[in-house]
């Protein structure tokens, strides 16, 4: 029996674990080992991924991979992960209280004036983010889907310039899986901190303190931060912090990232171990007694032969022991075994796994939550069902019901963009467009009064009054967008809905994880871009880039409300959400045809943990709307005021530099009129048309600004509504943004990039057509 077959609520062991190679060692580090036990929660509502809980936490998996893990059902659970009665009355630290454990015998202290460097690790939607924020300052965006931390982050903690924190990928283990977990290791392997700041979610502490192990083989000062204690304690839980310091060998201190409390503490000793170079006290957390020591005698054995290979390549001993006897590819290569050895090596791993009757990688995990376990029994007091935990269940049984999830996920959206387009951020536009005009007005009315040359006049009220002034008032718009999606992100909404689109998303190739990037797109492609570092699978990472172009990005709203309210008056929201739909389906088209020729192969397996719902922090809410904010309004008084200056020199002069009265003799019209005849099959045959769409390379937004500077604010008398149409459609479909493009180049390399400016004008010239076509009926 496969857990493939096990039904809802019903539980089992795992008896044996399929697959091969890394996505093999990344089900082991998962926690599927033989001997765990499993129950299933639930099936997505088009019955594929399965959501199970194993170890005390849920996840998810498909059923091709559920299908290689072999199981054998149980009547109920057995292992209930027991903890101790109550806390000793000994003094501990509680919840910002200082910790007392510190190793003292053999501190080397760091010279004066070194900076001191930090590695801040820990699992995915462990609040990590958030600390970092909280320890340096930083507005860095804080998301609750599984990887929102694609780039390294770095900076100073508040108040100690001579520091640097760097906030790594989240990451469940050190194994070679995924390019965070390359990353992250890397880091901490080259680099050298100083200090480690391990984070762990004290909710879910048994999958984090898998990873904790790992990084405390690496001989480096860690201090651990216990984060969400004030969860646990809210559910009538703890956790004995002396008794976990001593068992571990490192500093523990209770946390809570998000209300800012035990921070300081967490500080003061992160500064301590990194400035006196405390390293742990314990390395070793195999047990002499566990299946007559099996385990034990093979990483013992492993490690002295090895001792020099690990020094000579400047890996910690024991970390390099435990990997080579998984046979990680990376560290094997870096250790330069020669024959003899590498037979050695792997004499002892056979004898080991006759004797502990698993292979090797699944009898390394074992030992890791072994201990893991037996730590939690004496140190953790059980928390009661979590209220978090029972929240997030009663949510789910909607959002991610069988029949009740698309059309929520459907609602939500459209509920999204009718506020944003309709309500909320029209409201907002509207104020800010009078606000504007009042301001273009006493400028003008002084220029005027100062008798200021004509030419100077018309730049500032014709090129940069009228061009920035209208991108500028579709900043509501933006915000309120960005607003709406950072609360389906931070909620936890959004990894529920790659769980749910995982199985239509297969169809076209790609796993439910491409669905965050994908959404992501509707606010900006470059962070969309960047957001499909989180993949794991190279082949998926480039073909979802290729596609985020396809999600209509809020810089082109500006273009799509000038339109619609130029033409299509009443009909505002009908037209905006069949622009979005025309997006997304033309990239379900061009899936299909990237699945079959340049991305041939299945995508990745869907392994990744469902966080609780919680409620979005203001503070973070707030730090990506003014980050969103801040960014447009630079991008409107750097790059679209200079393209508004520039259309406006050339719209204004000739080859001699004579002031126009007729634009139609400009130098714009000069060079636009090479191009115009390539547009006259979409009715977009104007050069005015063609100048505005080529400074929407720089930026969409200029793409207004460009079009109202050169019709005069008069275009809704020069085109028709089938001509604005096609102008819409091809808006949507061509080119991305030069920053968006220079995104592409920076993760695909330059033929891609040049290969994306090309195919998506190309595509919408197509559709423009055919629209044009179509209407012309």
């Amino acid at each position: 029996m496969t857990l493939k077959d096990l039904e809802i609520g019903k539980s089992a062991v795992i008896t044996s674990v399929g697959g091969k190679g890394a996505l093999r060692q990344h089900f082991l580090d998962m926690g599927m080992i033989p001997g765990a036990e499993v129950t299933v929660v639930k099936f997505a509502p088009m019955g594929d991924p399965m959501e199970l809980q194993v170890h005390g936490y849920e996840l998810t998996l498909r059923l091709a991979e559920a299908e290689q893990i072999e199981i054998e059902q149980i009547p109920k659970r057995s292992r209930s992960h027991a903890g101790i009665e109550a806390v000793s009355d000994l003094a501990h630290p509680g919840l910002g209280e200082d910790g007392k454990y510190h190793s003292r015998e053999d501190e080397h202290p760091l010279p004066e004036g070194t900076t001191l460097t930090y590695a801040l690790v820990g699992n995915q939607n462990c609040g990590k983010t958030t600390l970092f924020n909280q320890l340096t300052g930083s507005s860095q965006h804080v998301g609750n889907f599984p990887g929102v931390t694609v780039d390294r982050k770095t900076g100073s903690i508040k108040g100690h310039p001579d520091t640097e924190i760097t906030d790594l990928p989240g990451i469940y283990s050190m194994s070679p899986y995924s390019s965070e977990e390359i990353v992250s290791r890397n880091f901490v392997l080259d680099e050298k901190p100083s200090a480690i700041i391990n984070i762990v979610d004290a909710t879910n502490i048994e999958r984090n303190l898998y990873l904790t192990m790992q990084l405390l083989e690496m001989d480096i000062p860690m201090v651990v931060a216990m984060n969400m204690m004030d969860e646990v304690l809210g559910n009538q839980g703890s956790i004995d912090v002396n008794k976990m310091e001593s068992l571990l060998g490192v500093p523990v201190i209770p946390i809570s990232a998000a209300k800012n409390e035990g921070v300081d503490e967490l500080v003061d000793h992160a500064l301590h171990i990194a400035k006196y170079q405390e390293h742990p006290l314990r390395q070793d957390f195999c047990d002499k007694s566990d299946h007559d020591g099996a385990v034990h005698r093979c990483i013992h054995a492993v490690m002295h032969l090895i001792e020099d290979h690990a020094a000579q390549a400047d890996i910690p001993t024991r970390f390099a022991a435990t990997k080579a006897i998984e046979g990680d590819p990376l560290i094997l290569e870096k250790l330069k075994l020669d024959i003899n050895e590498t037979e050695m090596l792997e004499h002892i791993v056979q004898q080991m796994e006759t004797e502990r009757q698993v292979d090797r990688s699944a009898a390394i995990a074992d030992m890791r939550f072994d201990f893991i376990e037996r730590l939690c029994e004496q140190t953790v007091v059980k928390p009661k069902e979590s209220k978090e935990r029972i929240r997030s269940e009663k949510i789910d049984k909607i959002l991610t019901g069988k029949y009740t999830a698309i059309p929520c996920f459907i609602g939500i959206m459209v509920l999204v963009f009718y506020l944003t387009f309709n309500v909320i951020g029209a409201w907002l536009q509207g104020l800010l467009e009078i606000g504007i005009d009042k301001v273009s007005a006493l400028v003008e009315a002084a220029l005027t009064a100062a008798n200021v040359n004509s030419a100077m006049h018309s730049l500032v009220i014709d090129g940069i009054f009228t061009g920035v002034g209208s991108v500028l008032s579709f900043l509501p718009i933006i915000v309120t967008l960005f607003f709406f999606l950072s609360l389906m992100e931070d909620s936890g909404y959004v990894a529920r809905v790659a769980f749910v689109m995982d199985k239509l998303l297969r169809k076209i190739g790609l796993s439910g994880r491409s669905i965050v990037p994908m959404l992501i797109g509707f606010g900006c492609t470059v962070p969309a871009v960047m957001a499909t570092r989180t993949l794991t699978s190279e082949r998926d990472r480039k073909m979802t880039i290729l596609l985020t172009p396809f999600m209509s990005c809020t810089a082109k709203l500006p273009i799509y409300s000038f339109f619609v309210s130029a033409f299509f008056p009443k009909k505002g929201g009908f037209i905006m959400a069949g622009l979005y739909l025309l997006g997304i389906l033309v990239g379900i088209l061009a899936a299909f045809l990237y699945n079959r020729t340049l991305f041939k192969g299945d995508p990745v397996p869907f392994v990744m943990e469902l966080p609780n719902y919680r409620l979005p922090g203001a503070r973070n809410v707030g730090q990506l709307l003014w980050e969103k904010a801040k960014d447009f309004l630079q991008r409107a008084f750097s790059i679209i005021l200079l393209a508004s200056m520039i259309i406006w020199f050339l719209q204004s002069f000739d080859l001699h530099l004579n002031l126009v009265k007729d634009s139609a003799d400009s130098i714009l019209a000069m060079v636009a009129g090479v191009l115009a005849p390539i547009f006259k099959p979409i009715g977009l045959g104007d050069w005015r048309i063609c100048t505005a769409l080529i400074s929407g390379f720089m930026a969409k937004e200029s793409v207004v600004s460009t079009l109202e500077v050169l019709f005069s604010g008069n275009i809704a008398s020069v085109l028709t509504p089938l001509a604005a149409a096609s102008l819409l459609v091809f808006s949507l479909l061509y080119t991305p943004c030069v920053a968006a493009i220079a995104s592409i180049k920076r993760e695909m390399g330059s033929k891609w990039a040049v290969g994306v400016v090309v195919w998506q004008c190309v595509i919408a010239w197509v559709a423009a057509l055919i629209v044009h076509l179509i209407g012309m009926i």
